[in-house]
C-alpha cells in the first residue's frame, strides 16, 4: 500500500514534491497501489519510485521522470507520457491501452506482457528494452528506435510501423491474426504488417498475383531515339498479349546502388527480357540478378552485335537463361515476339515450376555394402 504521508506531499504539488525529493535523496519512495487517476503531474520526479499496481489512469506526465522505478501492474491507459523518461523501468504486465509515449525514452525498460492496445510509440526511445509477449494490437511505431529490443512472442495484430530505426534483437513468434482467428506468426515485425495486408486485402493479394504472373522486366539502355522506338514497339506488343510490361532503362538517372531495385522487380516478374545491344550496365546487373532468381531470362541482340562475354557463361551455367535472340529490325522483334520470346519463356517457367515441386530422391544406407 502507498505510503500516505507521501501521498500526502504528492498531492500538494509537482514543485512541492520534487522539492521534497531534492531533500530527501535517502527516502525510498513507496506508491504502490496508489490511486491518481486523471492526475496532473507533469516534470514530477517518480526516479526509482514503487508504483506497481498504482491507478495512473488518464493521468498526465509530460516530461516526468521515472528512471528506474517499478510500475508493474500499473494502470496507465490513456496516460500522456510524452517525453517522460522511462528508461529501466519495471512496466512488466502494465496496462497501457491508448497511452501517449511520443518521444518519450524507455531504453532497457522491462515491458514484458504489456498491454499496449493502440498506444502510440512514435519516436520513443526503445533500444534494449524487454517487450517479450507484450500487446501491441494497434500499436503505431513510427521512426521508433527499436536497437536490440525484444518483441518475441508479441501479439502485432493491426500494429502500424513506419521508418523503424535500428534492429531488433529478437522479433520471433509474432502474432499477426486477431482474437477468435487461427494463429499465425511471422519472424519479423515489418513483414508481419505486410503478410497481414495479403492475407486480409483481396486487392493487395490481386496486385501481388498479377506481378508474378503477368509482369515481365525490360532491361536495356533505350536513351537513343532509335533505341527508344524498339522499346516503345516492345512494350506496346507484350500489353496486347495481356502482359505487364515493366522498363529498367539504364542510361535514365538512378541512385547509385539500383541493383537491389533491379533484383527487386526481377522477383516480381514473370520472366525478364534483356535487350544486350550497346550494353553498358545490364552484364553487371544480369551477373547480380540471374543467380538469385530462377525464373527465365531472354537476352535479345540486334544483328550486326556481339553478345558480352559474360552472356555466354550465364547462360552455360543457368538452365534458365535461354538462348540470345537476334532481330535484324523493330519490325522482325515484334512480328517474332509471341513465337520467338513469350512463348518460350513461359514453357521455360512451366518447365521451372515442375522442377521446384518435385521432391528430391531418398536413398536408403540399406542399398550400400557394409565396409569388410
Amino acid at each position: 500500500m502507498a505510503n500516505e504521508e507521501q501521498l500526502a506531499i504528492l498531492k500538494q504539488g509537482v514543485e512541492v514534491w520534487n522539492g521534497w525529493r531534492e531533500e530527501h535523496p535517502e527516502i525510498a519512495i513507496d506508491l504502490s497501489e496508489a490511486h491518481l487517476p486523471s492526475a496532473k503531474l507533469d516534470r514530477v520526479d517518480f526516479s526509482n519510485a514503487d508504483l506497481q499496481s498504482a491507478n495512473l489512469s488518464g493521468a498526465s506526465f509530460l516530461n516526468a521522470v521515472f528512471h528506474g522505478a517499478n510500475l508493474s501492474k500499473a494502470n496507465l491507459e490513456g496516460a500522456y507520457l510524452r517525453k517522460a523518461n522511462l528508461s529501466f523501468v519495471n512496466l512488466c504486465e502494465a496496462f497501457l491501452k491508448a497511452a501517449d509515449l511520443v518521444l518519450a525514452d524507455l531504453t532497457e525498460a522491462d515491458l514484458r506482457k504489456a498491454y499496449l492496445y493502440g498506444a502510440n510509440l512514435s519516436g520513443v526511445d526503445l533500444r534494449r528494452a524487454d517487450l517479450r509477449e507484450a500487446h501491441l494490437v494497434g500499436a503505431s511505431l513510427m521512426q521508433t528506435e527499436v536497437h536490440e529490443a525484444k518483441v518475441s512472442g508479441s501479439w502485432v495484430y493491426g500494429i502500424n510501423i513506419w521508418d523503424l530505426k535500428g534492429e531488433f534483437g529478437e522479433q520471433t513468434d509474432l502474432a499477426i491474426t486477431g482474437e477468435g482467428e487461427p494463429e499465425i506468426t511471422v519472424d519479423n515485425i515489418e513483414v508481419a504488417q505486410f503478410i497481414y495486408l495479403i492475407l486480409h486485402n483481396e486487392k493487395i493479394r490481386d496486385v501481388i498475383n498479377t506481378l508474378t504472373s503477368k509482369s515481365v522486366l525490360i532491361l536495356g539502355r533505350f536513351s537513343m531515339p532509335e533505341r527508344k522506338a524498339i522499346l516503345d514497339a516492345l512494350r506496346d506488343k507484350l500489353r496486347e498479349y495481356n502482359l505487364l510490361p515493366i522498363v529498367f532503362d539504364f542510361d535514365r538517372p538512378t541512385d547509385k546502388d539500383f541493383t537491389e531495385t533491379i533484383k527487386t522487380l526481377a522477383g516480381l516478374s514473370y520472366f525478364v527480357i534483356a535487350d544486350i545491344t550497346n550494353p553498358k550496365s545490364s552484364p553487371l546487373e544480369l551477373q547480380a540478378t540471374v543467380p538469385d532468381y530462377q525464373i527465365p531470362f531472354v537476352p535479345i541482340i540486334q544483328e550486326g552485335e556481339k553478345p558480352f562475354a559474360m552472356m555466354v557463361d550465364l547462360q552455360k551455367k543457368y538452365n534458365w537463361v535461354l538462348n540470345t535472340r537476334t532481330y535484324s529490325s523493330k519490325e522482325e522483334l515484334i512480328t517474332k515476339l509471341k513465337k520467338g520470346i513469350i512463348e518460350p519463356a513461359m514453357q521455360k517457367h512451366n518447365e521451372l515450376r515442375l522442377i521446384k515441386a518435385q521432391e528430391p530422391d531418398i536413398v536408403s544406407l540399406d542399398d550400400f555394402e557394409d565396409e569388410n
